[in-house]
């Protein structure tokens, strides 16, 4: 692996903020950001990220190459749950095993900004269609872990509740942020968007680090909770995404797609959510433990896939 590259992402100024959240929580710090600050900071990366991919996919149309990008998407969220789920059903209830599984196969818009963010810095492009393939991600992968918790469980209580599930992933506040974004960028006016470049594009980066500082002390904190589960779920976090990301490396080689496009699609099989599936799992398995899915999510595979995965992936997809 280049190890410019790994220095270059570890040295990240908003990586190094998420660094500064985790010795916060360690160190027991009483620094705090307002919890409504928190959530206008993530609506607005998702807005961010949202618009710009609309406005970029308005200027490349419905090529070949988004139609096979948003099909292997949608292959991903719903692989990737399935083959999780048996494996973490071995050693987790099937609550727990439905819910985790519904995590790593959905997608982290956070992991995608920073993902992006590399990919700027390296002065590397990317299709706009991605914010797309991303948004597609979410709801596929909670239904599947939703259907293999039913398809395993004997409750009746559990079957009723499909119609609400598909609804509740699909208007998820994440979820409805980014698409609704995307599409207004699609329709809007290029030179009226232009008036919002400076709040969409100029300040990105800054709200970013904030947010990441946050996130470095919620994952320090959720962190220890977790530790009761023992190593098999720790395993799981840091394990899974590589394999993840890797599988997805060599099955993007078989197709006509550029390189920084390859790399998200990655990251975004590679990452997991803990924002919408969390929402989704409360009404869909609420005797799956949030103090399990959240922590192996935020805590143990955010932090790998910020720091370790986008320099490893990045060199697999050069490699490959």
């Amino acid at each position: 692996m280049n190890t410019d590259i790994l220095i270059s992402n570890i040295t990240n100024p908003t990586l190094l903020f998420f660094l500064l959240g985790v010795i916060a929580a360690i160190v027991k710090s009483d620094l705090e950001i307002p919890s409504g600050s928190v959530k206008f900071i993530s609506l607005y990366l998702l807005f961010s990220i949202g618009f710009k991919g609309g406005q970029e996919l308005a200027h490349s149309g419905l090529t070949k190459e988004v139609f096979i990008t948003l099909l292997l998407a949608l292959c991903l969220a719903a692989l990737v749950p399935l083959y999780s789920f048996f494996i973490l059903k071995q050693r987790l209830n099937v609550y727990d095993a439905g819910a985790v599984a519904a995590a790593y196969g959905s997608v982290s818009a956070v992991t995608f900004v920073a993902a992006s963010a590399f990919l700027e810095a390296e002065q590397i492009h990317y299709g706009g269609h991605m914010v797309a393939a991303m948004a597609l991600m979410e709801a596929p992968a909670i239904i599947i872990g939703v259907m293999m918790i039913r398809k395993f469980d004997i409750q009746q209580t559990e079957r009723q509740r499909l119609r609400y599930i598909v609804h509740d992933a699909l208007t998820n506040g994440s979820v409805l942020m980014i698409m609704g974004s995307l599409i207004i960028g699609i329709v809007a006016d290029t030179k009226q968007a232009e008036g919002i470049k400076p709040f969409t594009s100029d300040i990105f980066k800054g709200f970013l680090a904030v947010f990441l500082l946050e996130m470095g002390m919620v994952a320090a904190k959720r962190f220890k909770a977790f530790r009761s589960y023992g190593w098999f779920v720790t395993l799981f976090g840091i394990l899974l995404p590589p394999l993840n990301g890797t599988l997805t490396v060599f099955i993007t080689s078989f197709f006509e797609m550029e390189t920084g496009n390859r790399f998200l699609l990655a990251i975004l099989a590679a990452s997991a959510s803990y924002i919408a599936v969390p929402a989704a799992m409360r009404l869909a398995a609420p005797k799956a433990d949030p103090g399990l899915y959240i922590p192996m999510a935020l805590g143990v595979t955010f932090p790998f896939n910020i720091t370790i995965g986008i320099p490893l992936y990045w060199w697999l997809i050069t490699q490959f």
